[in-house]
């Protein structure tokens, strides 16, 4: 009954297709890629502006709460928010919701004004991505507008009759997408399915791409911390269905995509993702709108490769959300393994950055794609790493950590991981920093 409500509805959703699918693009006259040798012009002249307007709020909090703080010389400060799907939206939302002066009055009050940056992979990429895709409202206006009724009517439940229209929708979305001749996924209809949830707008914010935030009144103005979401690469070309301990940390911004880690270290403007290239040059027209902000958020939190072997069957009346977003695809292309990885065209094929250091068991240059996976897999749960970059020159980081380490609390495991895995950038940075054990993490 519900395939058949579906397959009446596709020519209604017809509307929704151009706004969704890449679009063919002339390529700009400035260079696609850059090596990984400092920020963009474009980020080092918001990192300047908003550390400006940051340390005057940065400089009020310190006052308020004890007029003896020097101010004299002021930290930059950024804050993550960790994987976990639900749990760490809404307590990473509360977090912020007690940290911003438009909507709270406690002692914490007026901090969340001096951030410079703010972080999330996986459900705090679904926090962050609903604040910069809505032109950053308070949580009080997300919690009161938005996701106190879309967060009820569940589109996870195939059975909901609007979950239903906006299945029809996805379905629209990514037949486009995937007679447009782009790579279509398991992260599509799960950043579509998501972006309904998160995003105002028309058809679930489906107009909403990343690269769009930096246009958008808040943004421009400096007025809010940078955005930065994460996740991982997995080498698939080996035959690896989970990233590694060393796996490719990539990010997301508003201005670009890519990788600080060394066999990488190389970046592409995030309005162009998408584009085939080789040699750094597009070997073609230019591909817009592959950066849909749904199908990135979707990207942080994509943990359909701990399927591997075992891809799911597609079957549209089941109330299990992997095997009703399998018949999406299904319905586009047989299902196989590469289906369980957001899929990019990689911007750095044939490419060996300047700053590079090539590796030959991660010769990330000789793959034609990219596989990515949620930022929170391989033990690291917080997007630290992007932050500990020297050309950010980030101070003091805040770390919301809302992981499910052991009996539904966080330990300290995955910061204890990246610390690890990011000591030799730290020792750099003249860094000494010594972290507590699990043990000795409070519970409740």
């Amino acid at each position: 009954m519900l395939a058949l409500l579906l397959l009446s509805l596709l020519l209604a959703a017809s509307p929704v297709l151009s706004t969704y699918v890449p679009q063919s693009a002339t390529c700009p006259t400035t260079s696609l890629v850059r090596p990984a040798n400092g920020l963009s012009d474009d980020g080092e002249t918001y990192r300047v502006a908003r550390k400006a307007i940051a340390d005057e709020s940065l400089k009020a909090w310190l006052t308020k709460t004890n007029s003896g703080f020097g101010t004299a010389e002021l930290p930059a400060i950024a804050l993550t928010t960790s994987g976990g799907g639900y749990r760490s939206l809404l307590s990473g939302a509360g977090v912020i919701q007690g940290l911003d002066s438009r909507d709270s009055d406690v002692s914490t009050t007026g901090l969340y004004q001096a951030l410079t940056y703010q972080a999330g992979l996986s459900g705090g990429s679904w926090l962050l991505s609903s604040m910069a895709g809505n032109n950053y409202p308070t949580i009080t206006y997300l919690k009161e507008i938005l996701w106190k009724q879309t967060f009820q009517d569940s589109l996870a439940d195939p059975a909901f009759l609007l979950g239903a229209i906006a299945y029809a929708e996805i379905i629209a979305n990514v037949l486009g997408k995937e007679a447009a001749g782009y790579c279509t996924t398991l992260t599509d209809p799960w950043g579509r399915l998501l972006s309904y949830q998160l995003l105002s707008g028309s058809y679930g914010g489906v107009s909403t791409t990343l690269s769009s935030v930096s246009s958008l009144s808040s943004f421009t103005s400096y007025s809010v911390p940078f955005p930065v979401i994460t996740s991982l690469g997995s080498k698939v070309w080996l035959g690896d269905c989970a990233p590694g301990p060393n796996a490719t940390t990539y990010e997301f911004t508003p201005y670009e995509f890519g990788s600080w880690d060394s066999d990488v270290s190389t970046f592409t403007p995030t309005k162009y993702l998408g584009t085939t290239m080789s040699g750094g040059r597009a070997t073609g027209k230019c591909t817009t709108n592959y950066d849909d902000l749904g199908y990135i958020l979707g990207t942080s939190s994509n943990l359909f490769n701990n399927a591997c072997l075992d891809v799911p069957v597609a079957e549209i009346s089941s109330t299990n959300l992997d095997v009703s977003l399998a018949q999406i695809i299904d319905d586009v292309h047989k299902l196989t393994t590469e289906d369980l990885y957001a899929t990019y065209k990689n911007p750095f094929y044939n490419y060996i950055s300047s700053t590079a250091t090539p590796n030959i068991g991660n010769n990330i240059s000789a793959q034609e794609n990219l596989s990515l996976v949620d930022g929170g897999e391989a033990l690291q749960n917080n997007p630290i790493f992007p932050l500990l970059q020297p050309a950010r020159n980030v101070s003091v980081i805040l770390v919301n950590d809302n992981s499910n380490d052991a009996g539904g609390w966080p330990n300290g495991t995955e910061i204890f991981t990246t610390y690890v895995q990011s000591y030799s950038i730290m020792v750099l940075r003249g860094c000494r920093s010594f972290l507590p054990s699990r043990h000795s993490y409070p519970k409740g």
